[in-house]
């Protein structure tokens, strides 16, 4: 018998943590790398073309605001400085072979610079989030009123 057959839960476990704790030291190293680089901020109309290049709006809608994951309004802590918005694609792009995901593409350097990536976080930071408030549509609001009734009746 292999000894992949013969590892127990526990050793999975084990193994699941490892590969955990070298993500996160890859984090912090490509955190570090990115802080030492030239701090050029993004230009928001390149971003944009790379944002359509790079067919981001493909999930994350073309105003941020419509995809899968939302861009606009999230208060993501990915989105809160270019240095978090770079590692995190870094970070995807390194770990892909530990932690395969078809979620998102994987964007190493050699596939997106750096300063691609700023232009593109530029971009991203002036989406603004436009959805109406949920009480300021009436519709909804009747339709939410029509069932509280019966949702408090239920067990």
């Amino acid at each position: 018998m292999s000894d992949a057959a013969t590892m127990t839960t526990h050793d999975r476990v084990r193994s699941g943590f490892a590969i955990s704790a070298i993500a996160a030291c890859l984090a912090l190293a490509l955190l570090g790398r990115v802080a030492a680089q030239s701090k050029q901020p993004g230009d928001p109309v390149r971003g944009k073309q790379l944002y359509y290049e790079h067919g981001c709006y493909g999930c994350h809608g073309f105003n941020g605001e419509t995809g899968r994951p939302r861009l606009a309004g999230t208060g993501s802590a990915i989105l809160e400085t270019p240095d978090t918005f770079v590692a995190f694609l870094r970070l995807r792009a390194n770990s892909m072979p530990l932690l395969p995901s078809t979620s998102m593409p994987s964007y190493p350097v050699t596939a997106l610079s750096d300063a691609d990536a700023r232009h593109i976080y530029a971009y991203v930071r002036t989406f603004v989030l436009n959805a109406p408030d949920p009480k300021s549509i009436a519709p909804l609001q009747t339709i939410i009123d029509s069932v509280k009734p019966i949702h408090k009746a239920s067990p």
